[in-house]
Formats: structure tokens, sequence, C-alpha cells
């Protein structure tokens, strides 16, 4: 089974920097599962979950206007892991943080389709002051 946990969250304050990880089980090894496109997410109560930023299988990225330039995505595949990088940290950037896959392929519908992914994380909560 695919599985994706992730971690780092926390309280931070505005303007500092914090990473995410989530470590992916399950994904490698599988042919059947390559490519594949990871995506980090993230909502506040009484909102829609809001794509944060996507990874392709070829590195490729994309980020939501509202993290561009503050957030980096990356993967280490030797490790199975999908991180992201927070700096200039907001308040509006509270909200709880989830890791997900689309696989096998990438779509269709756009990268920041939550309806695209099929396997989710549990979350984890980022609060920004």
């Amino acid at each position: 089974d695919v599985q994706l946990v992730e971690s780092g969250g926390g309280s931070v304050q505005a303007g500092r920097s914090h990473r995410l990880t989530c470590i992916a089980s399950g994904i490698a090894g599988h042919s059947y599962y390559e490519p594949n496109c990871m995506g980090w997410f993230r909502q506040v109560p009484g909102k829609e979950r809001e794509g944060v930023a996507a990874i392709d299988s070829d590195g490729s990225t994309s980020y939501a206007d509202s993290v561009k330039g503050r957030f980096t995505i990356s993967k280490d595949n030797a490790k199975n892991t999908l991180y992201l990088e927070l700096n200039s940290l907001k308040p509006d950037d509270t909200a709880i943080y989830y890791c997900a896959v689309d696989l096998p392929g990438c779509g269709p519908g756009p990268w920041y389709s939550p309806a695209r992914y099929d396997f989710w994380g549990q979350g984890t909560q980022v609060t920004v002051s």
C-alpha cells in the first residue's frame, strides 16, 4: 500500500523559515507507479484545500502565486522523501499542510486540483504568528 507521512509542523514566528517532510512508502520499485507527481496542499477551517506546490517525475515544479519565491518543493528519490521549504513565513500561511501523490502518470487536471491526487498524508499543522 502507498502511504505518505508528513512531519515538521509546528509554531513559527513570522518572517522565519521552516521545513516540512513527507516520507512516501509503497511507491519505489513499483514500475506501475512511475512516473508520478507529488504535491503539497494546505487547508484552513472553512476553506477548500489549496494547492501550494507540485513536482513532476522530471523535477519540474509549480507553485501557487501566494507562495512563489518563498516556498521551495524538492524531493530525494533515494530517500523516498518530499520536502517543502517555507521561507519568509506569514500568518496567512497558517494551515494544515498535506502531501499527496498522483500516480501512475500525472493528471488529468491541473497540478493544484486535489481531485487529481490518489493518496494523501494525514497532514501537519503549521502556525505562524
